[in-house]
């Protein structure tokens, strides 16, 4: 069933493209959209089946059923299931764009693709015993192509930017098995060190002396969470982290060379470190450089 769902995924993805080609081939460089395209599709065919081998495979078969983890590691996941939607139809809809396809059919495109994939992983999800199709993940998946929409369609540009950053924490060395036994793995698990910001510069919201490459930036973390959906776990008290910080928005510095202009695009996601405040457990602290 999980096959046969992607297989139709992946026929509808095509589907979609072949009818935006056949509407739209006066703007479309025909040698660039076959790039985007191939890339896209190659990409998206290849993570299915890796993630089906590394992470499904050793899973007995179970019937679809559903999982409620909304309240599991106070929502961190869920702001990673928004930034995840989000960046993939950012990134996308680059792509698209130097394809040459229209704004309006390459913004919705990306969208619909990205919800798609992470609703093949969702559904994915659904058949593995050990985990469920998540209603609260779905949301998240599709507040964050919403609001790549929302900004492109009114805004004329991403005001609100999404960003991400971690630092290391003990409790990945606590327990390793489900917080990571190495950093790479504790920045995909270790929630603690996780941290998810909103980023943007007073100067797009209408204040003309603001630098517009200098961004004010709202973020949320949480610190002592072990366990998915205990508060306390292992003498541990969890508790959520709200901060306050500066950023850099990459994209603002035009550059002439094209290599360098790309991996602004790209790693202009990541939350640069500054001193932050961080407002938690009722008390006001400040780190100096927060990661």
């Amino acid at each position: 069933m999980r096959f046969l769902f992607f297989l139709c995924c992946i026929s509808l993805y095509w589907h979609s493209n072949s009818q935006i080609q056949n509407t739209d081939t006066a703007k479309i460089n025909p040698k660039r959209f076959l790039i985007t395209n191939s890339a896209i599709g190659s990409i998206s065919v290849s993570s299915i089946i890796g993630l089906q081998q590394l992470w499904y495979s050793n899973d007995e078969d179970a019937s679809f059923h559903f999982f409620d983890d909304s309240k599991n590691w106070l929502q961190m996941d869920k702001y990673g299931h928004a930034m995840s939607s989000y960046e993939l139809t950012r990134l996308m809809n680059k792509a698209y764009r130097w394809s040459g396809l229209s704004k309006n059919k390459s913004m919705i495109l990306s969208a619909s693709i990205s919800f798609g994939y992470l609703s093949t992983i969702e559904i994915m999800d659904g058949y593995s015993p050990n985990w469920g199709f998540s209603w609260s993940d779905m949301g998240a998946n599709l507040m964050g192509a919403s609001l790549f929409l929302f900004q492109e369609k009114y805004f004329l540009k991403q005001i609100f930017q999404p960003k991400f950053s971690f630092h290391p924490t003990e409790y990945s060395e606590i327990r390793p098995e489900v917080l990571g036994q190495n950093i790479a793995e504790s920045i995909l698990k270790d929630y603690n060190g996780q941290s998810y910001w909103i980023s943007f510069s007073p100067g797009h919201l209408g204040i003309s002396a603001w630098p517009k490459w200098l961004m004010l930036s709202l973020g949320h973390s949480i610190d002592g969470r072990l366990k998915g959906n205990s508060s306390q776990y292992m003498g541990y008290s969890s508790n959520r982290e709200f901060l306050f910080s500066l950023d850099i928005d990459l994209t603002e510095f035009k550059v002439k060379s094209k290599f360098l202009a790309s991996m602004f695009t790209i790693i202009n996601s990541i939350k640069l470190p500054f001193p932050t405040l961080i407002y938690t457990e009722e008390k006001l602290n400040f780190s100096p450089i927060y990661f």
